[in-house]
């Protein structure tokens, strides 16, 4: 079984009532619900605790309140998703996709991609979308560790010649919470995603982009209007 989620809470710091918002005449979570919809998930459910969320509830969608212990500031979604499978009574092998609504962006084929390859035998406990970071932590970006000086990320661990060239450094990627797709037996097995066995899906950065802050929110729109 393959389940498609929307979790979001009410209200966001980063961008006020970012999920209702209005993005190009519509809520910025019905980009996310209409993309949801282009791909056959067996099942499609939003998760939320606002009421005005689940009364704008998308055909074909159907909304479940999240406990109020599992939306406060310091909650962790993985804990959201633990909860999603005991009250779907999800098994080991079943996958669970989770679409975050701050990426209006993603397409349904970035979906298939999670899916596809985290349904190649059981080489990865999760599937997430990612995108080539234009800042690279072996180059460019730097740690001061609680001393005075300021250190190339890895610099202090690393052997070898120092790396000068931006194109010899190894490839990073950041993830994009547009799409995570997760095996359920690893909601058990690890406290969080980041023990788990990862694979990515690399996508193009337009589609991967992330709104946490006015400025993501100005630049999405613009790529929105872009869209044929």
């Amino acid at each position: 079984m393959i389940i498609g989620t929307i979790c979001t809470r009410k209200g966001s710091k980063g961008v006020p009532n970012k999920n209702m918002r209005d993005m190009l005449g519509w809520p910025l979570i019905y980009y996310t619900m209409w993309c949801a919809q282009k791909y056959p998930f067996d099942d499609l459910v939003l998760y939320t605790d606002d009421p005005e969320i689940k009364r704008y509830c998308a055909p074909g969608l159907w909304a479940q309140t999240i406990p109020s212990k599992l939306t406060t500031d310091t909650s962790s979604k993985w804990n959201v998703f633990r909860y999603i499978a005991e009250q779907n009574d999800l098994k080991p092998d079943d996958i669970l996709v989770d679409l975050d609504v701050g990426c209006p962006l993603r397409e349904a084929q970035d979906i298939g991609a999670c899916v596809e390859k985290l349904g190649r035998g059981n080489k990865y406990d999760l599937v997430a979308t990612a995108y080539e970071s234009d800042r690279n932590p072996h180059f460019n970006m730097v740690e001061t560790g609680g001393t005075n000086y300021a250190y190339v990320i890895g610099q202090r661990y690393r052997t070898g010649k120092p790396i000068v060239r931006r194109q010899d450094a190894p490839i990073v990627y950041s993830l994009s919470p547009a799409v995570f797709a997760i095996r359920v037996s690893a909601l058990s097995e690890y406290v969080h995603w980041s023990e788990s066995r990862m694979g990515i899906a690399v996508i193009p950065r337009e589609r991967a982009w992330d709104i946490d802050t006015p400025l993501d929110w100005d630049i999405v729109e613009f790529l929105m209007k872009g869209k044929p």
